[in-house]
């Protein structure tokens, strides 16, 4: 290990970015495409921490209270094991968030100040890495078994959390998921550039081990009754996310060649996975130009995808105005920085339009071929805005990435709730011996991976605690 410096670590050495492969090559497939730091290079980037008396990036930047400093202390001094340990005590999943997470802990990092931050996310990602490639991490089965039976329903980031966490408990969990493979959005939603499916494969291996009995192709409500979940378990959670598309209700959203973000995203990955999609359905970007309504982390997803697909050109459309490169006056650290972010979808070919409103889509013999716009004015204090000249866009292909619903109506749980004639926040009584219990964004509405595992974790505490009495 090279000798270093961590008292004045700060100030003597600079962030280093993973070196990444160029874009011409990742664009070939559907690879992650980052390289890992070397282990001297991850510790001087361990060096720049400075061990805060007041650690914002764990106690205001990150839902999990990762205890940052104390990991970055440990890999600082080459004790990887030591650094795992710690990390998993607050984290089931640090390979999913050190992946896709975009580091609320790091944009609270006292360095942010005036400098960059310390990249948590990456020595997050390397330790978890190097947990996996040293046989550190290993089922943690629990000897004591408590006879008690939990059904969770959803197996995305919340739903596996709370499994792992209750069936390290002692009690027996049973995860039942719609789709084919488990894993939800992570599987389903995110692009395999960003995540490597395997690494949610090895987590479902290590859970089976730990008791986790997980149950592919179930629709809660048609294969099995709510009076049956009500019945035969302690206890229910729900854990099924927020996946309703918001829509765009404008003239010509019934052409053909209009998709909504994950519909798009969920193909290509099961289409990644050797699963067979019907021809006639297949939403294909080869030789398109294609257009994405929606400047958030989906709609960069699209923009990848596209590309790897071999679109002509991707054009990103955003209602709101570019953000600034710097934080601004009214975005105060240690909050969220609202600045302008590149992706790496964008660097690897992308036009982006701001402040401007989709007001049509035009097509010809049933197709979409145009979009109309108007660019605006905006009056940000306001959250208002003027619309200035019309404008015409060319598109083959268009996809909405505009965000999600909160499942406020969730169907599964008002049926649940019918059935029990109870509020989904109360348990129910001692006669009945059972509880519905709700985790993620089905109550939270659409949010970071990061939140939802903390949420999964939660649930799990007052789920353990119920069936204690």
């Amino acid at each position: 290990m090279v000798n270093l410096d961590k008292r004045t670590g700060f100030l003597t050495y600079k962030r280093q970015y993973p070196e990444k492969l160029n874009v011409e090559e990742r664009l070939k497939n559907f690879e992650e495409f980052e390289k890992p730091l070397t282990e001297e290079q991850l510790n001087i980037q361990a060096a720049r921490c400075m061990n805060c008396g007041v650690p914002f990036c764990h106690d205001f930047g990150c839902p999990l209270a990762n205890r940052i400093p104390d990991i970055n202390d440990k890999v600082f001094r080459g004790l990887w094991k030591e650094a795992l340990a710690i990390l998993h005590s607050t984290h089931n999943f640090p390979e999913f968030t050190g992946r896709i997470c975009p580091a609320p802990c790091e944009e609270a990092c006292t360095l942010t100040l005036d400098d960059e931050a310390v990249s948590f996310r990456q020595i997050e990602l390397q330790i978890v890495e190097h947990g996996w490639d040293s046989g550190y991490i290993t089922p943690q089965a629990c000897a004591t078994k408590t006879g008690r039976k939990v059904a969770i329903i959803g197996s995305g980031p919340s739903g596996l959390a709370a499994a792992q966490q209750l069936a390290r408990a002692g009690h027996l969990v049973i995860v039942f998921e719609q789709a084919s493979k488990i894993g939800g959005l992570l599987r389903y939603g995110i692009p395999d550039y960003k995540l490597d499916k395997t690494k949610i494969d090895r987590r479902i291996q290590q859970m089976e081990k730990e008791g986790v009995k997980f149950e592919t192709g179930v629709e809660i409500g048609v294969d099995i009754s709510f009076n049956y979940l009500l019945k035969s378990y302690d206890a229910v959670l729900i854990a099924t996310g927020a996946r309703t598309a918001r829509e765009l209700n404008i003239p010509g959203r019934d052409l053909q060649g209009i998709h909504q973000a994950l519909d798009y995203l969920t193909q290509q990955n099961r289409t990644n996975a050797g699963e067979k999609i019907n021809k006639a359905d297949r939403i294909s970007a080869k030789d398109k130009t294609v257009v994405v309504i929606g400047g958030g982390d989906t709609g960069a997803d699209c923009v990848g995808t596209a590309l790897r697909q071999g679109a002509k050109s991707v054009t990103q459309i955003e209602l709101l105005p570019q953000p600034p490169h710097r934080r601004a006056a009214n975005n105060p650290w240690p909050e969220y920085r609202q600045i302008l972010r590149t992706s790496t979808s964008h660097e690897e070919g992308c036009q982006r339009i701001w402040s401007h409103l989709t007001k049509e889509f035009i097509g010809e013999s049933g197709k979409v071929k145009k979009i109309m716009t108007s660019a605006l004015d905006w009056n940000i204090e306001n959250r208002q805005f003027t619309e200035l000249q019309k404008e015409t866009i060319h598109a083959d292909l268009v996809l909405l990435a505009i965000g999600f619903l909160s499942n406020k109506k969730c169907e599964i749980l008002n049926n649940f709730l019918k059935v029990g004639n109870f509020s989904a926040d109360e348990f129910l009584t001692e006669e009945n011996q059972k509880a519905i219990f709700t985790a993620g964004d089905v109550v939270e509405g659409p949010s970071l991976v990061v939140n939802a595992i903390f949420s999964g974790r939660k649930a799990a505490k007052e789920i353990d605690e119920f069936l204690s009495y």
